[in-house]
């Protein structure tokens, strides 16, 4: 067994991911402001604009995961797109220059949009920088993984010890970067970005520093093929009858090679699939071995593609229930610049920190999982995690509807006082930390959520691809942030029929951003049926270690 650094080469890929992070979060994470107040674009173009860029970086991590797994190994999937990462925030540093940027209003009647070529180096800029850590995302974590031996006591210790390490340093870089960095964007854009591309270049120095302590696991190609082998096999064998009792002798079950740790004996679910394993006349070898594997899978082989295929019903769930999360820097952010966000007499607080609360909400509650709930839960449950990760995806999504019935009570009030009060630039005399309730319920969906579909995809993707299975969180993400914005034009386009005010207008003290909320909350009680209906009917992964099964 090949020594594996641990630690020693942790503190390289932990130092970089600390720096990465706070770089390019602390960048993306106040763009809405930077689009309506530095690029004069409205409300709903601005949160289009972000949407789709950052769903393109969701999806560009899956495609991340297979060109890491197959052909160019996590290393230098990781180095390239981060270098792609740092030329995005370059671009848009420049954007902040007076001359790529549309002039400040002189009032709302006068704003000059900006010219296709600022939004378009906008967009370049900004797409760069979401592709480039969108293909860095799924990499980073396994080729964490790989410096540990899974084998031994210590490397599944140093493993769990990193993933605690990992989540909470998240969690403090975005803290950090909703406050301290937004802070400093509000007063120069051109100096806090031009910080925030040295400290990505720096990132990329800490990764190269580590280079000869790494292990490097190569890629092994393709994945693909096996799974579209055993449809293909299924369908040339559509025709035949699975017996009605079950022999393992009548289905080919190949010796599993050193590499495959666990195994998986065959199930009655998708039987369908099964016909892909039964062995037919003249389809082994004299040594046992198949001869052509487009006709004849391994039970092995067919298993995996059942476990991706059960995987799909919950991780469907995950696209509603996420539009919260997804969006909670674009409305938000408009119902804070309508409130009173004095702290104190001198000092206002900046639109987009209200969502520290989020983070706070989540250092909180996983330090108090760790220390009480959990141990509580683990005598009854008899889980020794506590809460399976179905069970914490189902609490995620209890918290998204909580999350949109609360935001849509506040707004409901908060347009109410601005109505009453009618004042001149819109700001109503309601503090803006009653929108810190809903953004409790948001953390709370957002570490249960993401957790929970995190855990899901590791204990139920086949061991040949985890990969994959990670990256399936940030699909989820994806289809979430375009869902999301086809709610919102689809409401927005909708509503303004007939020469009426659309829920969604600039102006969000004529519009009804009230009623868009408990909009989602309806659609979120759907979901949370559909989640409740899934977990019911779900079988977890079965495997075989030591001739012993288990799940």
């Amino acid at each position: 067994m090949e020594n594996k650094p641990g630690w020693r080469a942790i503190s390289y890929i932990l130092g970089y991911q600390i720096v990465q992070r706070i770089a390019t979060l602390g960048m993306m994470g106040n763009l809405m402001v930077y689009l309506l107040q530095f690029f004069n674009l409205g409300q709903v173009a601005a949160a289009n604009v972000l949407a789709t860029v950052a769903g393109a970086s969701n999806l560009t991590a899956v495609i991340g995961a297979c060109v890491a797994d197959a052909y160019l190994g996590k290393f230098k999937t990781i180095v390239i797109s981060s270098f792609g990462a740092l030329v995005g925030m370059v671009i848009l540093t420049l954007t902040a220059l007076p001359q790529l940027h549309p002039p400040s209003c002189t009032s709302t009647a006068h704003c000059v949009p900006p010219t296709s070529f600022q939004l378009g180096l906008f967009i370049l800029g900004n797409g760069l920088l979401n592709l480039g850590t969108g293909a860095m995302g799924p990499c980073a974590i396994p080729f964490a993984m790989d410096q540990f031996d899974s084998t031994s006591s210590d490397g599944r210790k140093g493993m769990s010890r990193f993933f605690n390490w990992f989540f909470t340093s998240v969690t403090v870089i975005q803290l950090i970067s909703l406050t301290a960095v937004v802070y400093l964007e509000n007063k120069s854009w051109i100096l806090s970005f031009g910080t925030l591309s040295l400290l990505m270049s720096f990132s990329i120095i800490i990764l190269f520093v580590g280079d000869s302590v790494y292990v490097y696991i190569p890629p092994k190609g393709s994945i693909f093929s096996g799974i579209v082998q055993v449809f293909v096999a299924a369908y040339k064998k559509r025709h035949l009858k699975i017996p009605v009792i079950e022999d393992e002798g009548l289905y080919y079950d190949s010796p599993v090679d050193a590499k495959t740790l666990l195994k998986m004996p065959s199930t009655q679910q998708l039987r369908c699939l099964n016909k892909a394993a039964l062995i037919g006349d003249n389809e082994l070898d004299a040594g046992g071995s198949v001869k052509h594997p487009w006709r004849l899978c391994s039970i092995h082989q067919v298993e995996e593609v059942k476990c991706l295929i059960k995987m799909l019903p919950i991780w469907a769930s995950g696209i509603l229930c996420l539009i919260p999360v997804v969006q909670q820097g674009t409305f938000p952010v408009s119902q804070a610049l309508k409130m009173d966000r004095h702290l104190g007499a001198n000092f206002t607080l900046p639109p987009a920190t209200y969502n520290v609360v989020s983070l706070i909400t989540v250092i909180i509650f996983l330090l108090c999982f760790d220390l009480f709930l959990q141990p509580v839960l683990a005598k009854v449950t008899e889980n020794e995690e506590g809460l399976t990760s179905l069970q914490k995806i189902v609490i995620g999504d209890i918290c998204s509807v909580l999350t949109m019935l609360c935001a849509g009570l506040v707004e409901w009030r908060r347009r109410d006082l601005a109505i009453s009060h009618g004042a001149p630039d819109g700001v109503v005399p309601m503090n803006a930390m009653w929108l810190a309730p809903q953004f409790v319920f948001l953390g709370l969906c957002e570490i249960l959520t993401v957790v929970g579909h995190t855990q899901f995809y590791s204990t139920e993707s086949p061991e040949n691809m985890k990969s994959i299975g990670n990256s399936l969180q940030f699909l989820v993400m994806a289809f979430s942030i375009y869902v999301g914005t086809l709610m919102v034009n689809v409401v927005n386009k909708v509503t303004r029929k007939h020469g009426g005010i659309d829920w969604l207008n600039d102006d969000i003290n004529a519009g009804r951003l009230d009623y868009y909320y408990f909009l989602l909350a309806g659609f979120a009680s759907l979901n949370l049926v559909y989640i409740l209906l899934c977990v019911k009917c779900h079988h977890y992964k079965a495997v075989i270690d030591n001739n012993n099964l288990f799940e």
